[in-house]
């Protein structure tokens, strides 16, 4: 990987003088700033399109003042989750785990736990994606989080350090194919984001909102190869800057068959993660064009809405 560039540095020098700001002020008004730094990003009509068009779609028959309140509050969700996650460099697990006002599904962890196979979580982004990792891992849960490299290398190196520190251990995603299994078969865990898929991932399509998206293959091969259980784990936002967690397994009809396997399993994980977009509309990631890759063949009406 290259090394950072004079622009990453000043990119990244500015980061850290914001975050140096906020870090001076309450968890609570710290992150009601980042919400109103993220409406700014609507106001600008940043990307605004492509939000308004994906929720549109989503949710059919929606007025389009309705869809505009959804959008905005999208970017204000998106500003805190900026904020939070930056932040979290200077919380310790009692802290993070105090930021829960309602936990439910954890029974579901403690059992899949006790089966010693280790457990793939997925999520998706919704809510505080980076929450949710730091809530397990506060409660002692080790685990291998796949992620992708930022673009700025600076930045990058200070989000591995505070996900470390909270205790992820953080696997790039080129890496997943050899380290991932290798955790697997000790009855380690592994967390993933699933709801995005790169050109050159493996990748199948399932329904989400009943459109065919792009979902990466590599997290339900890995639980089906190694016989681990798959919990989805969602940390959405509260009032007051307090969240809920919630948990729950992952269940589809095993075949045997591992290809018709893997798309049982994704496509089960993409219906779970809907029910939960459909409550919290405006926490999801609707920045992200969820449906610009498509199947051959895919009708006008079910392609991508931003096209």
């Amino acid at each position: 990987m290259k090394g950072p560039t004079l622009a990453h540095r000043l990119e990244y020098g500015a980061l850290r003088a914001m975050l140096w700001g906020f870090a001076l002020l309450p968890w609570r008004w710290a992150v009601a700033a980042g919400g109103a730094l993220g409406s700014l990003g609507y106001l600008l009509g940043i990307r605004r399109t492509v939000v308004e068009r994906q929720i549109a779609a989503a949710f059919p028959g929606l007025a389009p003042r309705e869809v505009a309140r959804i959008a905005r509050a999208s970017y204000a969700n998106l500003g805190k989750v900026a904020i939070e996650a930056a932040l979290l460099s200077r919380l310790g697990a009692p802290e993070i785990l105090a930021l829960f006002d309602e936990v439910s599904g954890w029974d579901a962890v403690e059992r899949a736990r006790a089966g010693g196979k280790g457990i793939v979580f997925l999520t998706g982004h919704l809510g505080n994606w980076e929450l949710a990792g730091a809530f397990v891992a506060a409660h002692g849960i080790a685990f291998d989080a796949v992620a992708r490299r930022m673009g700025n290398p600076l930045f990058d190196a200070y989000l591995t350090r505070t996900r470390r520190r909270l205790g992820m251990n953080i696997v790039p995603d080129a890496e997943a194919v050899r380290r991932v299994p290798r955790t697997l078969r000790a009855g380690g865990s592994a967390a993933f984001l699933a709801d995005q898929s790169g050109l050159n991932l493996a990748s199948t399509y399932v329904p989400f909102f009943g459109r065919p998206a792009k979902t990466p293959r590599g997290p339900a091969v890995f639980a089906l190869r190694y016989d681990a259980p798959v919990i989805l784990g969602i940390a959405t936002h509260l009032p007051h800057a307090r969240f809920r967690m919630t948990f729950e397994p992952v269940e589809f009809a095993r075949t045997g068959d591992l290809d018709r396997d893997t798309d049982a399993l994704l496509a089960a994980y993409s219906r779970a993660l809907e029910k939960h977009v459909r409550a919290v509309p405006e926490q999801y990631f609707w920045q992200h064009r969820r449906w610009k890759w498509q199947p051959a063949g895919t009708p006008p009406e079910l392609s991508d809405p931003t096209a």
